[in-house]
């Protein structure tokens, strides 16, 4: 009987974990090579408020979350969608229900008892698990070098499969180191930027020297969320949902489904104008009607709250954001409260964002995922050049690419065998 082949697989995210567990059931011996003392450490990040594993959406518009590159997951998603997702889990003994919103999450909520299930199952499978070993690229002779606390170790598997995330939340180990190795060995990669991030606002009126918000409203209101509100920019419209102030602009649900659109018209113009509505439940007659209703001795405020529930923070948006002139005008405040322009500066720093766009472009790559400058080194989950909202959706195309990467390794050998 012939020994098994040797396969390292480098990042122990669900990427490359989901590649472990294809690979192993395949008869491979396989490593899972990690920077971290422990796998997963992303992954259990993201279900610290509720892990959101996929979401129900039908597949179309599913599909249409992935943007620019929907026809390149189209074929990951083919071998493993949302509810091939949900059966995987349930043979962890993790069972998972759809939310309100359509998101998808496991009936605890938790990231850990899912991981821990799946590391005792593929550890049965027989994948070794190589910790604090942080991959520094290729010797001369073409061996895998890793950085231990014993000094560099050298590997020569007969195949690699990398999975080793973004630029995002490098302090859990996806810091893009290896964007400049694989660019110098051939390989296209697109630069490494934020998405699901958060933005800096422009200058204000109340802080016309700008960036950032007056001392007085960051001093009020950061951290505090902005609901009921929808935005809109060029290119995007929002349901009306919320976003949190921060001491330097915005973040949250809402800024991260609208931020590849803010994002790109920052990098092309300089600057994004985001629209918000203070009050999507209501129509602009309503409230310039309301608006207009005489308040006799009553504050502004005082007749906002009562006639439209406008509280605090909103108010304060309105005082940040308007002049004093447009304030006091009726008409030119009703239209602010539907349409209220909000300037923003930068994004976030990648490493602050909840993801990444950019990295190894799918034309560098074959239908199977292999680099096409290095033979036998497969790529999968955030290192390639995709990005999609949160909902599920990321964690999904993660899973998915790291199986179809190792379905596509597994076919290479056999090849080459």
């Amino acid at each position: 009987m012939s020994s098994p082949i040797s396969i390292a697989i480098i990042g122990g995210g669900p990427a490359g974990l989901m590649a472990a567990e294809v690979l192993a059931a395949a008869g491979h011996a396989v490593t899972v090579y990690d920077a971290k003392p422990s796998v997963g450490r992303k992954f259990l990040l993201a279900g610290k408020g509720g892990l959101n594993l996929t979401h129900s959406e039908p597949p179309e518009p599913f599909l249409g979350r992935f943007g620019a590159r929907a026809t390149q997951i189209a074929p990951l998603l083919q071998g493993f969608d949302a509810d091939a997702l949900r059966t995987w889990a349930a043979g962890l003994g993790v069972q998972t229900f759809v939310g309100t919103s359509g998101r998808v999450f496991p009936t605890d909520l938790k990231a850990a008892p899912l991981l821990r299930a799946w590391l005792h199952r593929l550890r049965a499978s027989g994948v070794k698990f190589a910790m604090r070993h942080r991959w520094t690229g290729w010797s001369d002779d073409g061996a895998l070098r890793f950085d231990t606390p014993d000094g560099e170790r050298l590997a020569r598997p007969s195949a690699t499969l990398l999975a080793l995330g973004g630029a995002s939340w490098p302090q859990l180990g996806s810091d893009g180191a290896w964007a400049p190795w694989l660019a110098a060995r051939g390989v296209d990669v697109a630069p490494l930027r934020p998405a699901n991030c958060g933005f800096d606002v422009g200058a204000t009126a109340a802080h016309p020297a700008g960036p950032g918000w007056s001392e007085r409203f960051a001093t009020e209101f950061a951290g505090q969320p902005v609901k009921p509100v929808a935005l809109a920019t060029a290119g995007f419209t929002s349901r009306p949902g919320e976003f949190v102030i921060t001491a330097t602009g915005i973040e949250g649900s809402l800024v991260y489904a609208a931020s590849a659109a803010l994002r790109d018209q920052i990098a092309s113009k300089g600057s994004a104008t985001l629209h918000l509505d203070l009050l999507p439940q209501l129509t602009p007659e309503r409230v310039l009607a309301e608006v207009k209703h005489p308040r006799g001795s009553r504050s502004l405020s005082s007749h906002l709250k009562s006639r439209l529930n406008l509280g605090p923070l909103k108010m304060g948006l309105l005082h940040e954001l308007l002049t004093r002139e447009q304030m006091l005008d009726p008409t030119q405040l009703a239209v602010a409260l539907k349409h209220l322009p909000l300037a923003l500066h930068a994004t976030r720093p990648v490493a602050e964002a909840i993801s990444t766009a950019g990295g190894v472009r799918f034309e560098a790559l074959s239908d199977d995922l292999m680099l096409q400058a290095l033979p036998g080194v497969f790529v999968a989950g955030e290192m390639l050049d995709w990005e999609a909202p949160t909902g599920g959706y990321l964690l999904t195309a993660c899973f998915a690419s790291g199986r179809r990467a190792a379905q596509g390794l597994a076919r290479w050998l056999g090849a080459a065998g």
